[in-house]
């Protein structure tokens, strides 16, 4: 093995821990999740691809009247 991808794999299993019971429930919290309103996230896409009114929107799909 390389010297730097031994001292990166070093750093990757350096930086893994495992989480206490006690700490877990902050950890799952809402705000803590990579995307917390999957709603309003889900909405502004939608908006955001029907204004842009091309195919190479956001998702891809649709035209510029806002339907699918």
């Amino acid at each position: 093995m390389r010297k730097s991808t031994a001292i990166a794999l070093l750093f990757v299993v350096a930086g893994c821990a495992e989480v206490p019971a006690w700490d877990r429930g902050n950890l799952a919290q809402p705000h803590m999740a990579p995307d917390p309103f999957p709603a309003q996230r889900a909405l502004l896409e939608h908006v955001y691809s029907s204004r842009e009114g091309s195919t190479a929107g956001a998702a891809g799909q649709g035209g510029g009247c806002g339907c699918y």
